[in-house]
């Protein structure tokens, strides 16, 4: 990310589409997104809490992955991890709604 550093999520939120900006990036974060909340649930229902670390392991890992061989940029959970989530799941959500198209624009972007 990039400064000046922003003091709200909706200041974060388009700095944030920016370093998202490849398709394959959104992609690749979402589908991250989506298996890391099944894991979580199935963490949840079988009361397995000692998988929960898998978690973490899922969502970050497919979204570390993407920032490093899709996107080439530094991921921005390191300087604003809760941001940082809150947007992989806004992402996440917009794209399976179909909505995502419009924040792109609205960031600069597409």
């Amino acid at each position: 990310m990039s400064d000046p550093r922003p003091t709200s999520f909706e200041a974060f939120w388009p700095l944030y589409l920016r370093e998202h900006a490849r398709p394959l990036t959104r992609r690749v974060h979402a589908v991250g997104t989506w298996l890391a909340l099944a894991v979580l649930v199935l963490v949840a229902v079988l009361g397995a809490w000692w998988w929960l670390p898998l978690v973490l392991l899922v969502g970050y890992g497919f979204a570390w992955a993407s920032h490093m061989l899709v996107e080439r940029n530094r991921p921005a959970t390191f300087q604003h991890p809760l941001w940082s989530l809150r947007g992989d799941l806004r992402m996440a959500w917009l794209m399976a709604t179909g909505r995502l198209g419009a924040e792109l624009r609205r960031a600069g972007l597409e």
